[in-house]
């Protein structure tokens, strides 16, 4: 959820008429008819061309290689199923079983290849992809890529989230539209400032989107957080007192406490108030970006990227490493379904198990 800090939900991030190949004319036909939907936007109907749905052309990395999954790992998932996919410089992969798939049919609409920002599932198992060049999506052996001649608001795709009623938020570089599996439609949200601090920046830009467990939709924004729910949109910010509107990330905790990264500092949100418990304790740099909680209900977050904490409720612990125990500069921080923790970013893929970083390259260990 950027580089400006990268997350996820831990966890963006979704037509021109497209080539479609691989498919018999019959076959073809029946795509064509379930995809073709009504779009809008800026509350302008119009109706979708046929989606470029292509059979899914995938690559088994050597599974002796002890290569990085990729020097740049953006983002990590692990969908209901179980698989975990990596969002990198390179592309999609999927990891199953002892098997690393390289997902080489999610392409620009040039053809050439994408960084994967953000990972998300909906509903119906369909995994969702938010990156450079738009939003794609594998359902089963198919991928299909959308842009903006689909109706997505921008290609600089940031971030994606899916929500309980199946529609995928996409977060980009021009701000949020959603895709309501027919069509794409804007979202209107506040405008902020743009963040001269940083390499990629926009007055509109969208850092994360998150659900929370009581359906309210969550946006990191550069006009501060806000919050949808009850076909209401609230900016936060100014009402639980926090002191910028460079929001990164949103989080929230097995106990329900909101958390919210920011340039700033790490808050909490208790009782309609944000509480600051990075102030003046650490350096932020130019902020604190990915949060994750671990089986013990720690909460792990990155500062300036390079430097990781823990919070136990009362102290504030520096993870220290070393030449010998040192991990990745860090984009996210991500817990699977066996309570293990990942850290992703620069320098590739890493879990960190008694005490230490262990590195996951294409042979694992998985």
């Amino acid at each position: 959820m950027p580089t400006n800090f990268i997350k996820k939900k831990n966890k963006k991030e979704r037509m021109s008429l497209y080539t479609v190949k691989t498919l018999s004319i019959i076959f073809l036909t029946t795509l064509i008819a379930s995809c073709n939907g009504q779009a809008y936007k800026n509350d302008a109907w119009r109706t979708l061309s046929q989606s470029q749905i292509r059979t899914q052309n995938s690559i088994v990395v050597n599974s002796q290689s002890e290569e990085q999954i990729s020097q740049v790992v953006r983002t990590i998932f692990q969908d209901s199923k179980g698989n975990f996919w990596f969002g990198t410089q390179n592309g999609a992969f999927k990891q199953t079983g002892d098997s690393l798939i390289h997902m080489d049919r999610i392409k620009s609409e040039s053809g050439r290849g994408v960084t994967i920002k953000d990972i998300a599932e909906d509903k119906d198992g369909k995994i969702w992809f938010g990156h450079e060049d738009g939003v794609s999506s594998i359902d089963g052996a198919l991928v299909t890529n959308y842009y903006e001649s689909d109706g997505l608001i921008s290609n600089d795709v940031w971030c994606i989230e899916t929500d309980v009623n199946g529609n995928v938020w996409i977060g980009t570089i021009k701000g949020t539209c959603i895709f309501d599996g027919k069509g794409f439609a804007n979202f209107d949200l506040p405008e902020g400032k743009i963040d001269t601090t940083l390499g990629i920046s926009s007055t509109k830009m969208i850092h994360s989107i998150y659900e929370d467990s009581k359906g309210t939709i969550w946006f990191s924004t550069n006009a501060g957080l806000l919050s949808y729910a009850d076909n209401k949109i609230i900016n936060v910010t100014d009402k639980v007192g926090i002191q910028t509107n460079f929001i990164n990330e949103i989080f929230e905790a097995r106990s329900g406490v909101i958390w919210v990264s920011t340039k700033m500092g790490l808050y909490n949100l208790t009782e309609n108030k944000a509480i600051n418990i990075t102030e003046d304790k650490i350096e932020t740099g130019k902020g604190i970006g990915s949060i994750a909680e671990d089986e013990n209900g720690k909460i792990w977050f990155a500062s300036n990227q390079h430097y990781l904490y823990t919070y136990d409720g009362k102290d504030l612990l520096k993870i220290q490493k070393s030449e010998e125990n040192k991990g990745p500069v860090v984009f996210q921080i991500y817990k699977d379904q066996q309570s293990r923790l990942w850290f992703v970013g620069y320098g590739g893929a890493y879990r960190y198990e008694n005490d230490r970083f262990i590195n996951i390259t294409k042979n694992g260990p998985w």
